[in-house]
């Protein structure tokens, strides 16, 4: 059974008024993909997702880790997946362990003495260094291969997205459908992994996942960009697969034009259609990424559901991900 990437909020990710630069030159049309993927991504370093309940408590907690705190090296060797940091804390034979740790862009040493618990020496931690779920494909540029999703960044537990040593988006099927419901959001469930690969992802933003397509596995029909003074509120469309897999436009409306400081809940929306009401509930997780099309131009893409709301939910602006992708490539 697949999961979904999500982030716990009053809105969850899928899913201030500003004076608006005009969007940077770009290119004069996307194709609006819409299909659900797995996404399976490889941190670059382990991240701290929680701590140890076992007797005696975590001691990595007491010498002052945090969630969220990116672990790159123990005793000054570089470290990517949790398998090497337990071999290196059992080499220690007891002794205390310096960590590496990036928190938040700030550098930071932590040593901490492991305890025994259950027989095996441990520092009281719960780490990650990947991550899997389903999402959707927002764009694909068939200029230069890029292609966008989610709409949003994919949070390690931490405020900032995850960095990431790379990852792919693979075919999927939508399984089944655990629908919202008020105070309860839903979800898209369906296989992460197995499926063939469609593209390689390079970049995670907080304004979405970035990489290339695998050859034309993502090509379509291009159609137009809305410039930010196009977009009204008003009737729109949403394009997801969450019908089997298979792409399908649902009505919404946009309720609210506006600019969000984190840049990811500039419309306001809410599903009208009654066959996506009936088959979801309205938004649900595994959606984030789903094009917004007004007037026969790409708009944006889903981002947030409201919990009190499912119908209810929020999109990011397409030349605010078109913005995020030319900073990262500069970045990269």
């Amino acid at each position: 059974m697949g999961r979904s990437i999500r982030t716990a909020a009053a809105a969850v990710w899928l899913a201030l008024l500003l004076t608006v630069p005009a969007f940077a030159a770009g290119p004069d049309g996307l194709v609006p993909v819409g299909r659900t993927v797995g996404l399976e991504l490889e941190t670059d370093g382990i991240y701290i997702v929680g701590f140890s309940e076992e007797d005696g408590g975590s001691p990595a907690q007491s010498a002052g880790l945090r969630v969220g705190d990116r672990i790159r090296a123990v005793n000054g060797v570089p470290l990517n997946d949790a398998e090497r940091l337990r071999t290196l804390v059992a080499e220690a034979n007891g002794e205390a362990v310096v960590l590496d740790v990036d928190r938040a862009g700030r550098a930071v040493q932590v040593a901490v003495r492991p305890v025994d618990q259950n027989g095996q020496l441990c520092l009281g931690l719960r780490v990650r260094d990947r991550i899997a779920g389903l999402g959707t494909v927002t764009f694909y540029d068939p200029e230069t291969g890029l292609f966008g999703a989610l709409g949003h960044g994919v949070s390690g537990g931490g405020e900032q997205p995850m960095q990431i040593r790379g990852g792919q988006a693979a075919e999927t099927c939508v399984s089944g459908i655990r629908r919202g419901e008020a105070g309860t959001p839903g979800t898209l469930l369906g296989s992460v992994s197995g499926g063939t690969v469609l593209g390689r992802v390079e970049q995670n933003t907080e304004r979405g996942l970035f990489g290339h397509a695998a050859g034309e596995a993502l090509a379509g029909p291009t159609v137009p960009l809305a410039d930010r003074e196009e977009v009204t509120a008003g009737p729109a469309e949403i394009w997801c697969g969450v019908d089997g897999g298979a792409v399908v436009r649902y009505e919404v409306e946009i309720e609210a034009v506006r600019l969000d400081t984190e840049q990811c809940r500039d419309l306001r929306i809410v599903v009208t259609d009654p066959r996506l009401l009936d088959q979801t509930g309205g938004i649900v997780q595994g959606m984030s990424g789903s094009p917004i099309l007004q007037n026969g131009k790409l708009v944006g893409a889903v981002t947030h559901v409201l919990v009190r709301d499912p119908t209810r939910g929020y999109g990011i602006l397409i030349g605010h991900m078109l913005e995020a992708a030319d900073q990262a490539a500069f970045a990269a």
